[in-house]
C-alpha cells in the first residue's frame, strides 16, 4: 500500500486567501465566509510528520492536478497543507476518496443528529 491510502485528512477550520503579490505560496486566514472567487480551504495530514508529510502532500496535490483542480501545497502553522479553491473542495474530496484517502470529519457537522 502507499502513502495515499493510509492517509488521513483533515478541513482547516478557518477560510483563507492568498496573501497579496504571494499567490501560490502564502496564505492568511480570513474572518468572513463569503462567495469570493479567491476564498480557499486548507487541507491538513493527520497521520503522516515531517518529510513523508510533504510527500503525501506533493502526491495528493498532484492527483488533483490530473483532474485539473488547481492547489497549492504550503507551510501553515509548521505543517505542511493543502490549499485550493472553495468551489473546488466537493471534487476534490470526492477525487480522494477515491485514491483510498479517508476525510476526517469534525463529530458536530451538520447533518449528524
Amino acid at each position: 500500500m502507499n502513502n495515499l491510502q493510509l492517509s488521513v485528512i483533515h478541513r482547516l477550520p478557518q477560510s483563507y486567501r492568498y496573501l497579496n503579490g504571494f499567490c501560490g505560496l502564502k496564505v492568511e486566514p480570513i474572518d468572513s465566509v463569503g462567495k469570493g472567487e479567491n476564498e480557499l480551504v486548507g487541507l491538513t495530514l493527520l497521520n503522516h510528520e515531517g518529510g513523508t508529510a510533504w510527500q503525501t502532500m506533493r502526491e495528493l496535490a498532484g492527483s488533483l492536478m490530473e483532474i485539473q483542480i488547481s492547489c497549492s501545497v504550503l507551510e501553515y502553522e509548521g505543517q505542511p497543507c493543502l490549499f485550493l479553491h472553495r468551489d473546488d473542495e466537493c471534487t476534490a474530496l470526492c477525487r480522494l476518496k477515491n485514491i483510498g484517502v479517508a476525510i476526517a470529519e469534525p463529530a458536530a457537522a451538520p447533518y449528524i443528529i
